[in-house]
């Protein structure tokens, strides 16, 4: 396997991750739909950056009589609220898997390892496309979580954004309440919600428009919608930004668990030259094993 690829040319300048993991009281676990928000108190973390990430592991549970789940969840940071007792942060589950479904139970009061803020955050419009001036965020599912954080980074800057979100169905939906905006397009497959379709059919009616490559799209989902908006992007001359996901074992490039390929030929390690990624910089966003459990 070759080495990571070159460092972006406009690399975002990312917070560091203290040394080691450290412990966090659990301070809310609400429900969202079919998703639960976890939210910790990190009192002596960094606040991160939208797009960057965080290995979990509860206190209690994890590895217990030598049962799964052994490794920690790698997990986007989905809010982030800074004051005098620490930032808390907040997490978008579901429970899907042995880590997911421990994670998810977590009731107030409980200790939550973390280890971060890992990984590239997202790039402001014009670091990724000169002269860009704008944003369309596309989230699907779980996805949904960085782009959050991100709706307020852009906003704060005064950088106007469309936000576009998609979900399978009425039990695979939820967090809506992280954007704290109204003017959000909606698409789910099942049509309890929204465009009945995909959040993708939202997306080419408007990057159709003539003013598209103005604007920069960051996007996480699944897979093959990531690949999707990909594709289309690269179709129609518009710059992008995507957070993928990838198997993680260790979070700082150790593994090599999370090989992504490169367009230009070798691979890169989604946890420390990414997540976040220029569309045109991969050969593909159909990342193989990708998802929480």
């Amino acid at each position: 396997m070759n080495g990571p690829g070159p460092e972006p040319a406009s690399e975002p300048e990312r917070t560091l991750a203290p040394l080691g993991r450290r412990r966090c009281a659990v301070v809310a676990n609400v429900a969202t739909g079919g998703y639960r928000i976890l939210t910790a108190l990190d009192a002596e973390g960094p606040e991160p950056r939208a797009g960057q990430f965080y290995m979990l592991a509860a206190e209690r549970g994890w590895g217990e009589d030598g049962r799964r789940p052994w490794l920690p969840r790698a997990f986007s940071v989905a809010a982030v609220e800074p004051g005098p007792g620490g930032v808390r942060l907040g997490f978008l589950l579901e429970s899907v898997g042995p880590g997911t479904e421990v994670l998810a139970a977590l009731a107030e009061g409980s200790g939550l390892y973390v280890h971060g803020p890992l990984g590239l955050p997202f790039s402001m419009p014009d670091a990724v496309r000169e002269g860009a001036s704008g944003a369309i965020l596309v989230g699907g599912g779980i996805g949904i979580a960085p782009l959050a954080v991100l709706r307020g980074t852009l906003a704060a800057a005064g950088i106007p954004q469309r936000v576009l979100l998609g979900f399978r169905d009425m039990a695979h939906s939820g967090g809506l309440e992280l954007f704290r905006c109204s003017d959000v397009g909606l698409a789910s497959e099942d049509g309890h919600i929204g465009h009945r379709g995909y959040v993708t059919d939202l997306l080419a009616r408007m990057v159709d428009g003539d003013d598209a490559a103005s604007g920069v799209v960051y996007s996480c989902g699944p897979p093959a919608m990531l690949e999707a908006v990909r594709g289309m992007c690269a179709e129609r001359g518009v710059a992008t930004e995507l957070a993928l996901e990838s198997p993680m074992a260790c979070g700082y490039g150790a593994c090599f668990g999370c090989a992504v390929p490169l367009a230009a030929g070798g691979y890169m390690r989604l946890c420390v030259d990414g997540p976040v990624v220029r569309g045109e910089a991969i050969a593909t966003a159909l990342v193989e094993g990708a998802g929480h459990r």
